[in-house]
């Protein structure tokens, strides 16, 4: 049997993590098997979709590399079908209209609210085909459910569970206005679609045992089940607002990598041993359902963080740099210096050892980008003071005349100097770092120096000198 998973959202709101879970699971579990992944907008609710909303889940997904198989399919644009089976099954007994008015429903509900026991509908129309109906009323259609015995679902992750099936009311299944619910709509894509699978979280797994009386009403064979537990704050409570960031799009403006974040959302519920560092392939390879736990996984900003970092040393340089442009671009406030590019890739080997995220990553690589005079930050201009830049006066002829032009020259050039001035080489390099790049930290100042070169360098060495002369001649004025 070709296994067949899906992934269906409705676009009632941005892709969280929690569906981001969710699809990663499903994707993976059809490579995994060398079968297919569908996608699914469930979009019955016309309300309160939207197709900003829909736009994001798509654009989520593909952030996350988690491609599907074919065209996504809206679930509103099925509606006749769906209404079909709903009359196949009132043409067959299997179910039934329903002319029970809302005051009729609010009595029962009320009803079952003091006698302290769960709403649900009596079955006052499953044997009154032939009773006269109420002037007025547009009925629904119900699912005739059985009312004695068990259902069991044999789920991949919670094991087997038992409903009593007294404990199941008959569910509507079309609406008094002719459109389809939720329970069917989503039972008859499945099986059309061929789902073998359907893994999602467990606040479904009552649904299932509806929808599993839904499939034996058709004759169809359900698919297998596995419900995961969702995924909890670090305080153990249902990750919400509070804990942070949900949508995958935050995560991204937050200077996540999608590896880092698949890998992150693999390891909340399901393991392989120790791993913790799993490649899309490993990934491909080890993943099974049963490997699933039944406990909720507890979201840990910070663990996400560290596994961005070790994924942000190991990614490829020119990706990092044109990812790194692109924030640049969006938030600059001032034009990129000519180069900057180019600067910024012979830069990334020691600017992405310092980072833990693209935000990190840009802040840290803005030096490169920009033409000087650099604004420098209140801790580089803290090292800037009247001596420090005496130093930089005396040292900037030895700069000047070090050649060729490259880190280990310029450390000789430097180390000679303060020597010889007897000035130690943090004197030096300290000032000169901020000078250089206005912060109070960088990769290695002689790597940086050979990367912006003797031009840019010096130039930028002139700026502060230049400037504290300035400030010199306008004390003594």
């Amino acid at each position: 049997m070709a296994v067949v998973t899906r992934f269906a959202p409705s676009p009632t709101g941005f892709l969280h993590i929690g569906g981001a879970r969710t699809a990663l699971f499903n994707w993976l579990y059809a490579e995994h098997c060398r079968g297919r992944f569908l996608l699914r907008i469930e979009d019955t609710d016309r309300a309160r979709s939207t197709p900003e909303a829909t736009a994001a889940i798509l654009d989520g997904l593909a952030w996350l590399g988690l491609d599907w198989d074919g065209e996504a399919v809206s679930q509103a644009a099925r509606a006749d079908r769906h209404a079909e089976v709903a009359r196949q099954l009132l043409s067959h007994g299997k179910a039934y209209l329903c002319y029970a008015t809302p005051e009729e429903l609010a009595e029962m509900r009320a009803k079952a609210k003091a006698e302290g026991r769960p709403a649900r509908y009596d079955g006052r129309w499953r044997d009154r085909q032939g009773d006269p109906t109420p002037a007025g009323v547009e009925p629904v259609v119900r699912l005739k459910a059985p009312q004695t015995g068990e259902t069991r679902i044999a789920d991949h992750v919670q094991g087997e569970v038992v409903v009593q099936n007294e404990m199941l009311d008959d569910m509507v299944l079309l609406r008094a206005d002719g459109t389809p619910t939720y329970m069917l709509a989503v039972v008859v894509d499945d099986h059309d679609a061929g789902v073998t699978h359907v893994i999602r979280g467990d606040d479904h797994l009552t649904n299932a045992f509806r929808q599993y009386q839904l499939y034996l009403a058709m004759g169809w064979q359900p698919p297998e089940f596995a419900h995961i537990p969702l995924i909890h704050g670090p305080d153990g409570a249902k990750l919400s607002k509070r804990h942070g960031a949900l949508a995958v799009q935050a995560y991204r403006e937050m200077g996540f990598l999608p590896e880092a974040l698949n890998n992150y959302l693999l390891r909340l519920g399901w393991g392989h041993g120790d791993e913790e560092i799993i490649p899309r392939e490993d990934a491909v390879a080890w993943f099974d359902l049963d490997a699933i736990g039944r406990a909720p996984a507890r979201f840990d900003l910070a663990k996400l963080t560290s596994l961005n970092a070790h994924y942000l040393r190991r990614a490829d340089d020119r990706r990092l740099a044109d990812l790194v442009m692109e924030r640049l671009v969006a938030n600059a406030n001032a034009a990129l210096a000519e180069g900057a590019h180019d600067r910024i890739m012979r830069g990334m080997e020691g600017l992405k050892q310092r980072a833990r995220t693209l935000v990190e990553l840009t802040e840290n690589a803005a030096f490169y980008a920009f033409a000087s005079p650099l604004t420098p930050t209140p801790k580089a201009a803290a090292l800037l003071g009247g001596e420090a830049k005496r130093r930089l006066a005396a040292l900037r002829p030895a700069l000047a005349a070090a050649e060729p032009w490259a880190a280990q020259n310029l450390e000789a050039a430097v180390r000679a100097h303060g020597e010889a001035a007897g000035t130690s080489l943090r004197a030096l390099a300290q000032p000169l770092r901020a000078a250089l790049t206005g912060r109070d930290a960088s990769p290695p100042i002689f790597e940086v120096m050979d990367i912006l070169g003797r031009d840019e360098t010096l130039r930028r060495l002139d700026d502060v000198l230049n400037e504290a002369m300035a400030a010199a001649e306008a004390g003594r004025s």
